[in-house]
């Protein structure tokens, strides 16, 4: 029975909202890190990704990540990774140093405009959740921590 009442909930939630779930596969992209790493979406084949684009100014993005995190803990025996991308910084902005003086460890991207442009991001906060094959399984565009969407949206993309 809770089998069928998720998949009305994931149904009905795909029905009204068509536009946050879709399965478009994930663009490739190749950026730096901070420290002038390179960094792609191919580092992360066959795992979970929550692919979070944010800027280190945003309030929206600071409330919503300790939750991104929480979510990555709980399903980290799937292997799922959180990996951030930086765009419309501010000048001297360190990006990967605000993740730390957060208290979080997951790595950031900087300069990601173009990639922001590619996957259609129109302001922060906006993440991506793709499962292991790297299709886009669900796109938020809020900062609501209590959104149902979240957790539906880890389930689906660490199925095996």
């Amino acid at each position: 029975m809770q089998a069928v009442k998720q998949l009305f909930i994931i149904t009905f939630l795909w029905c009204v909202s068509t536009s946050s779930f879709a399965i478009d596969k994930a663009k490739p992209w190749q950026l730096k890190t901070q420290s002038g790493e390179s960094i792609s979406l191919a580092q992360f084949h066959g795992k979970p990704v929550i692919l979070h684009f944010w800027a280190t100014w945003c309030p929206y993005c600071k409330k919503l990540q300790p939750t991104l995190v929480e979510l990555q803990k709980k399903y980290q025996d799937a292997g799922v990774v959180i990996v951030s991308i930086s765009f419309r910084e501010d000048e001297g902005a360190k990006p990967q140093d605000a993740i730390y003086q957060r208290g979080f460890s997951f790595i950031t991207a900087v300069n990601g405009e173009q990639v922001a442009k590619e996957y259609e991001v129109r302001g922060t906060p906006t993440t991506f959740f793709l499962n292991r094959s790297h299709d886009i399984i669900f796109k938020s565009t809020s900062s609501n921590t209590e959104d149902p969407r979240l957790e539906l949206a880890m389930k689906e993309i660490t199925k095996q």
